[in-house]
């Protein structure tokens, strides 16, 4: 075969094998026409292998020859030997492993135009049973050396990138305060894919004996399996697609059954995973797309470059620029993702605003105002000091409420005495003897501010005396590993008849501030009760 890509033109045939030794057969000169054409199975002992390389124009600079084979070996080109890669079995000592690949420079008088050999005195002591053959490329010794170097310091800053954005994204998972997964798949997707391209190109900084080159294969091939399963789970979670079990549960199927049948073919299977993740991948986008999700015709447009950019490139390089389109296509997704949660994040503040301003004006509406102040005449002409008991217990609400207006969840001791007070003012007011009854409340606990006052309020305006000629309120909490559950009970006869369920701004008002508190971890509802009204508030642990 005639090699012209290299800085030697150069054209070589096919190697032969003989088993033995000899000192005789390093010789160029040498008959080897009687050996044989295939690998000789691997027995522990010394074999020779020879190999005839006509080089058809004369190199500009010093020649090398890189060498890829498993065993130990000495190298001889026309019978002079060149180097050494491990070291042979003798009576005395076991065989010292070599590396799978090996560069070595040629003297220039023996690199001249013609033909040559290159011989190789082996054995191949460990896994015997792996007959991978010997192949030999010809090139300027720089560039055997040099390119490497330039295509792992091309990967090298790719890996760190990788790197630094899976501890960033780490960092950011586990300090947020509502923690995402798929930020956590994000990060653990760009820490495999640095410690796969590391895996790839460290046999360009340390040696790897052939005994372990099958196990750097080998947890390649684990991870990209893995990061085949991962990007699909991605995307199905980014783009809410409604069969995620299913698909993922047939691609990691498919990925076993082709792990299984194509034992120890690591780079077919590489390919066919990067297949299966694409296949995968592309019908979770295309679903996306029938629904209108948005960024998914992006994605798209990054999966079928990736496909280009892997069929026009060398395999390495097409497979991991392949992969980063992936992962560029994910980190867009993200951001999309960042700008909704941002967003999500100002409509919260507003949203707590408007919370704050209701919470006030709960306390300074008009008509409350008015009547109070009526009543509170009232009693201060005819009872002073009681009428001074109506100021102080007034003054003591208003001043919970301002304390309060400004919290997203306070002590649920607080919220008991803002009721209590609140049923002290109603009580000089209406002249109705109020009851406040409580069971089993952990005063350890917070909740939104104002959630049973609102209640307690609604019971107050919608409810008449028993015959006893009195209402009694009775809040009652509940915990258990799932969730807390408090429930507000007025025991009284209702006024007006509600909806079952429905309620007025009062009812909006709850609901949006466990919102805010809870997100959707929460369920509220309101209902008649034989002796009232009852009220449930169950709050989800998260």
């Amino acid at each position: 075969m005639v090699s012209c890509k290299s800085g030697i033109v150069y054209q070589d045939y096919p190697e032969v094998y003989q088993n033995g030794d000899s000192n005789l057969w390093a010789n160029k000169i040498y008959d080897d026409s009687k050996w044989a054409h295939d690998q000789i199975a691997g027995t522990g002992d010394v074999f020779w292998v020879r190999q005839r390389i006509e080089i058809l124009e004369n190199p500009v600079t010093i020649a090398g020859v890189q060498i890829h084979a498993f065993g130990a070996f000495q190298v001889y080109w026309d019978g002079v030997l060149i180097g050494v890669n491990g070291k042979i079995p003798t009576e005395n000592s076991a065989e010292i492993p070599g590396t799978e690949a090996t560069c070595y420079s040629l003297p220039d008088s023996l690199s001249r135009a013609g033909v040559h050999v290159l011989a190789l005195r082996a054995s191949q002591s460990y896994l015997t049973k792996e007959q991978r053959g010997i192949y030999a490329k010809m090139d300027l010794y720089k560039n055997l050396l040099t390119q490497p170097l330039i295509i792992t310091s091309l990967m090298n800053l790719m890996s760190g990138a990788f790197l630094i954005a899976s501890l960033y994204y780490f960092f950011l998972y586990f300090n947020s305060s509502k923690r995402q997964l798929t930020i956590l798949i994000f990060a653990v997707i760009c820490l495999l894919f640095f410690t796969l391209l590391i895996l790839e190109y460290i046999k360009f900084y340390i040696d790897i004996p052939y005994t372990e080159f099958f196990t750097r294969l080998e947890a390649i091939g684990i991870l990209t399996m893995i990061i085949a399963v991962l990007v699909p789970l991605y995307f199905t979670i980014q783009f809410h697609f409604k069969w995620k079990k299913l698909l993922l549960g047939i691609l990691a199927t498919t990925l076993l059954v082709v792990y299984v049948f194509n034992y120890r073919h690591f780079d077919r299977n590489a390919q066919l995973y990067s297949i299966l993740m694409w296949i995968a991948s592309t019908m979770v986008v295309l679903n996306a797309i029938w629904q209108r999700e948005k960024g998914a015709l992006l994605v798209l447009a990054g999966l079928l470059s990736s496909v280009v950019v892997h069929q026009y490139l060398v395999y390495d390089f097409g497979l991991f620029i392949s992969f980063t389109i992936i992962v560029l296509c994910m980190l867009y997704l993200h951001t999309i993702r960042s700008r909704a949660i941002e967003d999500q994040y100002h409509s919260s503040l507003l949203l707590s605003s408007r919370l704050q301003l209701e919470l006030v004006k709960k306390n300074i509406q008009p008509h409350f105002i008015k009547n109070t102040l009526t009543s509170l005449i009232d009693w201060v002409e005819e009872s002073p000091k009681q009428g001074a008991e109506f100021i102080h217990a007034l003054a003591a609400e208003f001043d919970i409420m301002n304390t309060i207006s400004e919290s997203v969840l306070i002590p649920v001791r607080q919220e008991i005495e803002l009721c209590k007070t609140h049923l002290t003012v109603m009580q000089f007011r209406k002249e109705i003897n109020y009851q406040w009854e409580e069971y089993e409340v952990d005063d350890s606990e917070y909740i939104p501010p104002a959630l049973v006052h609102t209640l307690l309020e609604n019971g107050i305006t919608h409810s008449m005396p028993m015959s006893d000629g009195r209402i009694r309120f009775c809040l009652r909490f509940l915990k258990t590993e799932k969730y807390r559950q408090y429930t507000f009970e007025t025991k009284a006869q209702n006024r007006t008849p509600l909806r079952q369920g429905k309620g007025g701004t009062g009812f909006r008002y709850i609901q949006a501030r466990l919102t805010e508190s809870y997100g959707d971890n929460w369920e509220f509802f309101s209902e008649n009760s034989p002796n009232g009204w009852l009220s449930t508030i169950k709050i989800y642990n998260k």
